[in-house]
């Protein structure tokens, strides 16, 4: 975390069990941080994705999940996950609180980005919450969760058998019905990327209900770019740079 009096700040939404930013991250962040623009919160790893091990919660093993953490930024309904992974909660209310008082920033400019299952969080926070933040990005962002199998299970559980509670946590479908102001995104998918070629991100239907909507994207496919961490640290200035012009506009 970077503190100096400043303009916003920034949310990066991680992958499932990312570790901290690496330096060369890090040096990205404090360039923006260097100019006054920004405070850029890392949410670290699993502990933003939900409970760690041992805490008495709940593991989505049970759901079939890989790892704990995957909350998938939802607010659960259902036993016995409803008590402890509502991520969407804490980012969009408990995080900025937390934020807000305790630097100093402007709590009406804010910005969020994320990577996978991050980049499906910073996507729906921004549409379910029009006008909160001033900018939103993504890397390989899990864009349309209700089609594919993992996030099926992960929202049957969390959720229940009602989809259209589903569709409330999905960014393809509440970009179809996104009432608020303009909202500018920047999407970078690497090409090589497997979960892409197994069709577990589909950006390209998030695209096609932006384009049906008129909100403005941009989507980079990256050629020789896969899923993993130097993907990110070689694109994230310019998702640095994307959001510094939002919060001094």
């Amino acid at each position: 975390m970077g503190v100096l009096p400043c303009s916003g700040w920034v949310v990066f939404s991680p992958q499932l069990g990312a570790s901290c930013p690496q330096p060369s991250a890090r040096g990205e962040l404090s360039s923006a941080l260097g100019s006054g623009r920004a405070v850029t919160a890392f949410c670290p790893g699993q502990a933003v994705l939900g409970p760690w091990p041992g805490m008495g919660c709940p593991q989505p093993s049970a759901l079939e999940l890989s790892s704990t953490g995957a909350g998938f930024y939802v607010d659960a309904t259902e036993n016995p996950w409803k008590t402890h992974y509502r991520m969407y909660s804490y980012i969009t209310q408990e995080l900025p609180t937390l934020i807000n008082a305790s630097f100093p920033v402007d709590p009406q400019r804010m910005s969020i980005f994320g990577h996978s299952m991050g980049g499906h969080g910073a996507l729906i926070c921004a549409l379910k919450n029009p006008g909160k933040y001033k900018s939103v990005s993504a890397f390989a962002p899990i864009c349309n969760p209700v089609l594919y199998p993992w996030g099926k299970k992960a929202f049957g559980g969390y959720l229940g058998s009602d989809q259209s509670k589903w569709k409330a946590y999905d960014a393809t479908h509440l970009v179809k019905s996104y009432p608020g102001s303009q909202l500018d995104i920047l999407i970078d998918q690497g090409k090589d990327d497997q979960f892409l070629a197994d069709g577990q991100l589909l950006p390209d239907n998030f695209i096609a209900a932006c384009t049906e909507k008129k909100i403005p994207v941009v989507f980079r496919l990256q050629e020789g770019y896969d899923h993993s961490y130097y993907f990110i640290a070689t694109f994230i200035s310019d998702h640095i740079r994307h959001h510094a012009k939002y919060l001094n506009a």
